[in-house]
């Protein structure tokens, strides 16, 4: 049997019409479309979400479509600049949509950031946490000028650093989607239990 190609969610939490968040994203985007993944590319700024709320949110025609494409993801791919040592706004407001349809899945983040976007990382990592996701262990940072310009990755750093980003994806997150998917069709106790039907 042939295994299921690895699913990935793409989302670029900048509204910057020049961003280079969008940039790195779409770099990894092809990269794996490449290695025979599917990836799904959530561009906030061309896709823009209404501001989440609890009481409303489940009923708006938006939402129901929304989430099918987040529970189709195995790996969530979450670009961010840095904005006052935190994520994007719009990036948070994605995340706050969601949390069950999250567990037992993969978060991987990269954020332009003239700091290395060390915090930014960390509020990710905590709610992945707070959302019983895994998170790989380091983030890829960037900046304009040096990594990225006009348009174009420019640094044989930053592209080899998105190489072993793009691989400790696919490997991870697949040894993780099958996981996911053998924890569901079991008996066993453990985290996952929570979500069998």
């Amino acid at each position: 049997m042939t295994p299921e190609p690895l699913k990935i969610l793409a989302v670029v939490g900048s509204l910057r019409r020049a961003s280079i968040t969008r940039v790195v994203v779409q770099h990894l985007a092809a990269r794996w479309r490449a290695e025979g993944c599917e990836v799904d590319v959530l561009d906030l700024r061309a896709e823009p979400l209404p501001f989440y709320c609890p009481d409303t949110a489940g009923a708006e025609p938006w939402f129901a479509a929304l989430r099918e494409r987040v529970l189709r993801a195995d790996v969530y791919l979450l670009g961010s600049p840095d904005y006052h040592g935190s994520i994007s706004g719009v990036l948070k407001n994605f995340l706050d949509c969601f949390w069950r349809e999250f567990t037992g899945k993969l978060f991987a983040s990269v954020v332009a950031s003239h700091e290395k976007g060390l915090t930014v990382t960390d509020q990710l990592r905590t709610v992945a946490r707070q959302c019983y996701a895994w998170s790989l262990p380091y983030q890829v940072s960037f900046t304009e000028d040096e990594d990225v310009r006009d348009g174009q990755i420019v640094s044989e750093s930053l592209r080899a650093r998105l190489g072993m980003m793009a691989r400790d994806v696919r490997v991870y997150g697949s040894l993780l989607a099958q996981q996911r998917r053998a924890d569901l069709a079991g008996n066993e106790p453990g985290f996952m239990a929570r979500l069998r039907s």
